[in-house]
């Protein structure tokens, strides 16, 4: 595996950052966000450069936070668990990257999680020439979305997902003792109405190209809300 390093500890939120809802918005450049977001990522080669592609991809800042939001959870639940995993840099690739398949610029053709699970897999074996990290991190990232399989297949894939549920559903945050935990991270990330933002960006993808939600898929499940009811302007009701 790439080395292990993190500037924050396990499970340790950064002590200082000037971000807050009234200074951070979607409406901010990610570059003009990255100088205080850099502040979570881990000293390492690769972690740098999965943070660098995430700001290169332009993502809206709430999907920044969200990634960030899923490192510190899946982290947190890795040290917690005394995982082999904690605090180690393919953990940051893989959930800094997670949702990159959401960007223009990583909009292909096959499904949001599999252009995700491409990318950060190419990233780890320009590092690190590993063929068994890429396909940890692939892995990881191409079933995020996939309930019931993610938390099964590999230690890895389990804890990307988990830090996606906890940053999503109360009770998941409830059943591992996160809550206190996740109510710090989000002072320091703020929600930006991510919930929306992601859901929205999923479904401008599949109205493009219907063929990124093959049936049973999430993405799937948001454009059928969609096209359900096309006009509704708030959170996709099948996110």
């Amino acid at each position: 595996m790439c080395g292990h390093s993190g500037s924050t500890g396990p499970g340790a939120v950064a002590p200082e950052t000037t971000l807050s809802h009234s200074q951070a918005s979607d409406t901010d450049a990610p570059n003009d966000a990255a100088a205080s977001l850099r502040v979570f990522v881990p000293h390492s080669t690769v972690s740098t450069a999965a943070f660098d592609l995430v700001i290169s991809a332009a993502l809206p800042l709430s999907i920044l936070h969200h990634s960030l939001r899923v490192y510190l959870f899946a982290n947190w639940l890795a040290d917690k668990e005394k995982s082999e995993w904690a605090d180690s840099d393919l953990l940051f690739v893989a959930c800094m990257t997670h949702d990159i398949g959401a960007s223009h610029k990583h909009d292909g053709p096959q499904r949001f999680e599999v252009e995700g699970a491409d990318a950060g897999a190419e990233l780890v074996r320009s590092h690190s020439k590993s063929e068994e990290d890429a396909h940890e991190v692939w892995t990881a990232i191409a079933l995020h979305t996939s309930p019931g399989i993610a938390e099964r297949i590999t230690p890895l894939a389990r804890l990307v997902r988990l830090g996606v549920l906890i940053d999503f559903r109360p009770a998941t945050r409830s059943s591992l003792g996160a809550v206190e935990y996740a109510r710090d991270v989000e002072a320091r990330l703020p929600r930006l109405e991510i919930e929306k933002v992601l859901g929205d960006a999923v479904v401008g993808q599949v109205i493009k190209n219907p063929a990124k939600a093959p049936a049973a898929s999430w993405p799937n499940n948001l454009y059928k809300s969609h096209l359900e009811n096309p006009h509704w302007d708030g959170i996709n009701r099948a996110f």
